[in-house]
């Protein structure tokens, strides 16, 4: 109990900060507005940093992708499982929202964007993923260009071979710089995030507090049974009832481990001994497991929708149709993908939520007490997600016996090591 405490103790400092700023601002009403100030320096410190932590982090992960030739037909497959997952993560959100809306009842009159131009789709896609000036990819407002330029110059990276090194070490120490630098600027987060709260509780009032209360009763069952009977089936798509029983028969122990570490980085050990055990071949297991553990996040699918919808209903704008939710899904997986493996790096997924959509920055400290309150199921759902994918990997790649000549392998292995001792 007491080690489950210590790795979530500083969500749980999040949460006392919150807390107390919310209860602060409660008494002191309005006049809590004077805290605003030590909120927007956190903001703006979090927001100076999320471009260049987001270029080296994916320019350093692409550039030291050395055997991406070799896994070629592996990383395709894994891309497109991860994609597909993340998909049906969002679709069963999206569901969940439109019966359940998470913020109904609730208007918070923040300031609102101004001068949104009307623009058609195809002007949308290219304005969205690329610029016109290289100083323009330097700005919050062109992640999404920002992000596809980081992987391009990631691949020229490995693609230059000997000549590419050097660069490639200055991306990862780059990388390795700025991940440090989120780390000291968290130490700050419950003192911006308090006095944040206590500002918008005391100029709001607890109408907030509320919706809150939706957000658990949503996302809580939301997630467990994706997580039960998601997992099942996706067990079951792998190698039957006897890949949905080998599942369960393993997955317990990363299961415990991401809740107990609130880290799906943390659980690569633990899930590759799973996965090791269920069959799934080592040239699989040791390529989709590490990487799923930055790149895949259903859990965080799911709480990405939920945030979205959130701040329309905040805002009050109409979150329906095709278009709409078409754009939520594609953000709720380029987030997941962003945010994971970078210490705070819920703020960095909600980042992206808020200025793709042109939300203000005050909308940013609402979704960090959401990412706070989803963070254990999530990072569940996220970490043991790793484990069934790579078992659906292996079946498209190694066939229907895959299972059945793991076994045999196994066997083989087992004999001739005996044969050795003896």
């Amino acid at each position: 109990m007491k080690e489950k405490l210590k790795n979530y103790r500083f969500p749980i400092i999040l949460l006392v900060a919150i807390l107390i700023g919310s209860i602060i601002g409660f008494f002191m009403g309005k006049k809590a507005e004077i805290l605003k100030p030590f909120g927007d320096v956190f903001l703006n410190m979090m927001f100076m940093i999320v471009v260049p932590l987001v270029f080296f982090s994916i320019s350093t992960t692409v550039a030291n992708m050395k055997h991406l030739r070799q896994f070629g037909k592996i990383m395709g497959t894994t891309l497109i499982v991860f994609i597909a997952t993340g998909f049906v993560a969002s679709v069963v959100m999206l569901v969940a929202v439109h019966w359940f809306p998470p913020a109904e009842g609730v208007s918070i009159e923040l300031k609102k964007p101004e001068n949104v131009e009307d623009l058609s789709l195809a002007q949308q896609i290219v304005q969205t993923v690329t610029v016109s000036d290289f100083i323009e990819l330097l700005s919050k407002k062109s992640m999404l260009a920002l992000i596809i330029f980081a992987v391009l110059v990631g691949m020229a990276t490995s693609l230059a071979g000997e000549k590419g090194k050097p660069f490639a070490v200055f991306l990862h120490s780059a990388s390795e710089v700025f991940m440090k630098l989120i780390s000291i600027v968290m130490w700050y987060a419950p003192i911006g995030l308090g006095a944040y709260f206590a500002s918008l509780i005391g100029v709001f009032g607890s109408e907030i507090l509320g919706s809150y209360l939706r957000v658990v009763l949503l996302y809580y069952p939301i997630s467990i049974v994706y997580f039960f009977i998601g997992f099942t089936i996706y067990a079951f798509i792998a190698g039957g009832k006897a890949g949905a029983q080998r599942f369960w028969k393993h997955i317990l122990s990363p299961a415990a481990t991401a809740l107990a570490t609130g880290s799906s980085v943390a659980t690569i050990p633990v899930n590759l001994e799973a996965a090791k055990k269920v069959g799934v071949p080592k040239e699989i297991r040791e390529t989709v497991i590490p990487i799923g553990a930055t790149i895949h996040m259903d859990g965080s699918c799911l709480s990405a929708i939920l945030k979205i919808a959130f701040l329309f209903g905040i805002f009050e704008q109409d979150f329906s149709g095709i278009g709409t939710f078409l754009t939520a899904i594609g953000i709720a997986i380029l987030s997941g993908t962003v945010m994971s493996g970078v210490p705070g790096g819920g703020f960095i997924g909600e980042m992206m939520i808020v200025t793709l959509y042109g939300f203000p920055i005050e909308a940013l400290p609402i979704l960090s007490m959401i990412g706070v309150i989803v963070d254990p199921p999530a990072t569940m759902v996220n970490a043991t997600g790793d484990n069934v994918t790579s078992m659906m990997i292996t079946r498209f790649i190694k066939g229907k016996r895959w299972m059945e000549e793991s076994e045999e392998m196994s066997s083989t292995s087992s004999s001739v090591t005996s044969s050795f001792l003896v």
